[in-house]
């Protein structure tokens, strides 16, 4: 059976259709602190509260070219002080092409930080237990569902006007 093709291309695809490119891959910020060591080493104290916080944000390069970041922040304290404060940014250069403008925001919160993600858990996890630590181990996070919540909150913010 002969393989039907759609347009000129020979691709089997259309030619209007999304076209994603991964370029790279980096950290971008990184920082990893146990200040209270010494009082660690001496006594363990309670056992430790931990704080993770994780954002999104996108931004554009040049023309098709668009960086998608995943903030995160993992603090762990217990009653002799901060145990470890971990910030790390990870981010993706990605060219996107033939995307509809309303997809385009949803996508680089949403998809780009998912492909992201388990790169940026293995460097936490990484960190951690170099740090001297157990590796922290983040659970999988519903970007979707973050990006909801940061349209509701925009939404709910009240308008500016002059």
């Amino acid at each position: 059976m002969a393989e039907q093709t759609t347009g000129g291309n020979g691709e089997g695809k259309a030619p209007d259709s999304p076209q994603v490119r991964v370029i790279a891959q980096y950290i971008k910020d990184l920082s990893f602190e146990n200040p209270n060591v010494r009082k660690l080493l001496e006594s363990q104290g309670e056992p430790p509260n931990l704080r993770v916080e994780v954002n999104v944000n996108a931004s554009k390069i040049a023309d098709t070219v668009y960086e998608s970041a995943i903030l995160l922040k993992a603090e762990a304290t217990n009653n002799l002080g901060t145990i470890y404060d971990l910030e790390l940014a990870y981010a993706g250069m990605f060219q996107i092409s033939n995307l509809p403008e309303p997809a385009l925001e949803p996508f680089l919160l949403i998809n780009c930080p998912a492909l992201l993600f388990p790169f940026a858990r293995r460097l936490a996890a990484d960190l951690t237990r170099e740090g001297g630590f157990p590796p922290l181990l983040l659970d999988p996070i519903d970007f979707a569902a973050l990006f909801m919540k940061r349209q509701q909150e925009s939404q709910a913010q009240p308008k500016v006007t002059n």
